[in-house]
């Protein structure tokens, strides 16, 4: 199944938004290389963490320690990315937009009734928070 944040990329990027959009796949340590690129980024990603499905919620970590091992739905999830940026001394200003699960899918290309209906308000959060970064630059 393709995930939320892929599908996310794939919208924004359709969209022209003014920003750089990365459709980071199911993650890994090949994203270090371009969150070192970048002052602030902004991630969309899947947790499972107990809440309804379809449950945003923004984090700003700055430490590894920041996220739960659940938190990313990949093997190499986000906590071991950002612990490998910060042994590196580069790691950006990180807002994490996750978005609450309650399964991993291994089958299928389309996003849940749930996933579906949070999609615009996901989009319309990251605009928002591009819009800010983008101010500060």
């Amino acid at each position: 199944m393709k995930g939320i944040g892929v599908h996310i990329a794939q919208r924004m990027a359709a969209a022209a938004p003014g920003f750089d959009v990365l459709d980071g796949g199911i993650g890994g340590f090949h994203l270090v290389e371009y969150f070192e690129q970048y002052p602030q980024v902004i991630l969309v990603d899947a947790t499972l963490d107990g809440r309804p499905p379809g449950t945003t919620q923004l984090i700003t970590p700055s430490f590894a320690s920041d996220f739960s091992q659940a938190m990313s739905t990949h093997d190499i999830g986000l906590k071991d990315q950002v612990g490998a940026l910060q042994l590196l001394g580069r790691m950006p200003v990180i807002q994490l937009l996750v978005v609450s699960i309650d399964s991993i899918q291994q089958q299928g290309t389309g996003l849940t009734e749930e996933m579906e209906k949070v999609v615009p308000e996901i989009m319309h959060e990251v605009e928002r928070l591009s819009e800010t970064v983008m101010a500060q630059n």
